[in-house]
């Protein structure tokens, strides 16, 4: 028969997944520290925006518009294109785009094609050659947008007041979901605009911020420390990028008043094929723990965040085996009466243990559609909801991801085929908050 401190202890697990989400939902409130005292110190600084683009003919040409139009007198912009062997549209349409601040890398194979990170080391040693000769290396501030990407207006303007404080070397900006029309992509925008800023804004404060591969800002000076390969040929170069940067001492922070927003995908497979690849470079990021608890320049705080999402990952098939084997033997013991010497909850107790683990289940999805609703203000309440009930089903999506970028790594594979992007009739707004 199970004793009470085994009860105990799956009724303190059965809680823990609805507490921490709904203590994690309070940062989403939380608005960062002022910044008015350092802000005039970010004006005259220079900012790079690094496109790599393979085969984006369906968005580049609206993403190197906006990020044009990003720059202001008190902070210019330039942007660099990383043509990194496309062989569709993408050369004529980045030709259509007429503007001195425009800069194209072409890159061929047998060069080209070798990876996102080895694309942006390319485009970091153009950079770094043109502001060497200028003598603007260390004002100048290199960011990363994606294909897809749409910076939000005045967004420089907010990333230069945090680099204000020059003891700041890197900003991860707020990402959101700008097609949001299907069910599925919304949940994609829960995840970016509600459960990944609050988890950031907790990380703001504990000094374990991630860099993502959409919105990430740094200094050219900082990324000259790691001269001539800043990124890695990870499968999730922007989060050991980041990684990299607090094992060295490299204070970052997060911005929520400043997005870069992005396509969501709109097919089952095709998320679970981004979301593998995410999971296997996850995985791999493992690699850093050793040097994270070394590191002196990581607190106490920070270090548990770090441990938290790098071994995750790696517990997740384990664990995702427990509940399957628990939820068979509850099935089991519904229609034989056998309860594994009380492990099992008895059949006369079967139908309140479901309600109740019904309410776990769904509690921290619809916390975050609540917070996505008063938070952002742009979807009706019954989408939210809806897709706050459909996020446990989301969650299991990425399960299965993590089981299958296990055996990925277990077969030693790392080749990737690129996401297609939906096509764009027009220009997508930034303007979602």
């Amino acid at each position: 028969m199970a004793t009470p401190a085994f009860a105990a202890t799956m009724m303190l697990l059965l809680l823990w997944w609805p507490a921490h989400n709904i203590l994690l939902a309070s940062f989403a409130w939380r608005t960062g520290r002022s910044r008015r005292s350092v802000a005039s110190r970010g004006e005259g600084l220079e900012f790079w925006i690094v496109i790599p683009a393979l085969n984006e003919e369906r968005v580049v040409g609206n993403t190197v518009r906006n990020a044009l139009s990003l720059g202001t007198e008190r902070n210019p912009v330039r942007v660099l294109v990383i043509d990194d062997g496309s062989d569709d549209g993408t050369p004529e349409v980045l030709r259509e785009v007429r503007d001195p601040r425009l800069h194209v890398l072409r890159r061929d194979l047998p060069h080209a094609r070798q990876g996102k990170g080895e694309a942006l080391n390319a485009g970091y040693r153009y950079i770094h050659r043109l502001c060497e000769a200028e003598g603007s290396v260390l004002k100048t501030i290199v960011g990363i947008i994606d294909g897809d990407g749409r910076g939000s207006p005045g967004m420089l303007r907010e990333v230069a007041d945090v680099f204000g404080d020059r003891g700041v070397g890197a900003v991860q900006c707020r990402v959101r979901i700008h097609n949001r029309r299907s069910v599925l992509a919304l949940l994609q925008d829960l995840e970016f605009g509600a459960v990944a800023d609050a988890s950031q804004s907790l990380r703001d404060l504990a000094g374990s911020v991630g860099m993502g591969g959409n919105g990430q800002f740094s200094r050219l000076g900082v990324l000259r420390r790691f001269d001539p390969a800043p990124w890695s040929d990870c499968l999730v170069e922007d989060l050991e990028l980041g990684l990299r940067l607090h094992v060295a001492g490299i204070r970052m922070r997060y911005v929520k008043s400043a997005w870069v927003t992005q396509q969501g995908l709109v097919d089952l497979r095709r998320l679970l094929r981004q979301r593998t690849r995410w999971a296997q470079g996850n995985l791999q990021c493992a690699r850093h723990l050793r040097k994270l608890l070394a590191s002196r320049h990581v607190g106490s705080i920070g270090l548990l965040d770090f441990l938290a999402y790098l071994v995750t990952p790696w517990l997740t098939v384990p664990l995702s085996l427990v509940v399957s084997l628990l939820f068979v033997g509850t099935l089991v013991a519904s229609w034989s009466g056998v309860t594994l010497g009380g492990l099992i909850a008895p059949p006369s107790a079967l139908p309140g243990a479901a309600l109740i683990g019904v309410v776990v289940l769904l509690v921290p999805g619809l916390v975050w559609a609540v917070v996505h609703r008063l938070r952002l203000g742009e979807e009706p309440l019954r989408r939210c909801l809806l897709a706050g009930l459909l996020y446990p089903a989301f969650l299991v999506l990425g399960v299965i991801a993590t089981w299958r970028a296990l055996f990925r790594v277990l077969a030693r594979r790392n080749s990737w085929t690129k996401t297609e992007r939906l096509s764009e009739d027009e220009v997508v707004p930034a303007g979602v908050a």
